[in-house]
């Protein structure tokens, strides 16, 4: 997924109201402020209140449903192969996002995780706190872009997240 390609998502869900929030291996680079690495598809936190209206600016751009799992997610393909995995969350008093899983239980997408900002290109987004991103790649075989990604995570300090981008200094013995 190119990112002039996720820039034009992004500008059209938030032309159209809708909330969303950049996870996965986009959600990472956003948060380093640069594209790291080569991305198979975007991954997009949702409100699932708003599925309807998501799924519909998809479609006008020429995405269809390729996998439909909902309420746990929906995959959506163009037809360059482009893809869009949607995360749709319900929420509760404090904020969290909760996304039902397959087995019927709950994944939590915490308040403060879903408080990130990033950048795709020049366009700012939001997208998962680093802390969020980093509890997801948990518990489960981590393939090399996900050992990319936790590298990436593990060396943004604090000011680079909020918005200094500098890496932190690497230790040495």
């Amino acid at each position: 997924m190119p990112a002039r390609e996720v820039v034009r998502i992004v500008d059209l869900l938030e032309t159209r109201g809708v909330q969303a929030w950049l996870d996965g291996g986009w959600g990472v680079d956003a948060l380093v402020g640069r594209q790291t690495r080569k991305h198979d598809d975007l991954d997009i936190a949702i409100v699932l209140a708003e599925a309807d209206a998501v799924i519909a600016v998809l479609a006008g751009l020429g995405y269809q449903v390729h996998a439909d799992e909902m309420p746990t997610r929906l995959d959506l393909r163009d037809a360059q192969d482009h893809r869009v995995d949607l995360h749709p969350l319900t929420f509760d008093q404090a904020g969290n996002g909760l996304q039902q899983l397959q087995d019927g239980r709950y994944g939590t997408y915490t308040a403060e995780g879903l408080s990130g900002r990033g950048r795709v290109g020049r366009r700012p987004v939001r997208c998962l706190s680093r802390e969020l991103q980093l509890r997801f790649h948990t518990g489960y075989e981590r393939d090399d872009n996900d050992r990319h990604d936790i590298e990436l995570l593990r060396q943004l300090t604090d000011d680079a997240v909020s918005g200094s981008r500098r890496p932190a200094a690497r230790r040495t013995r």
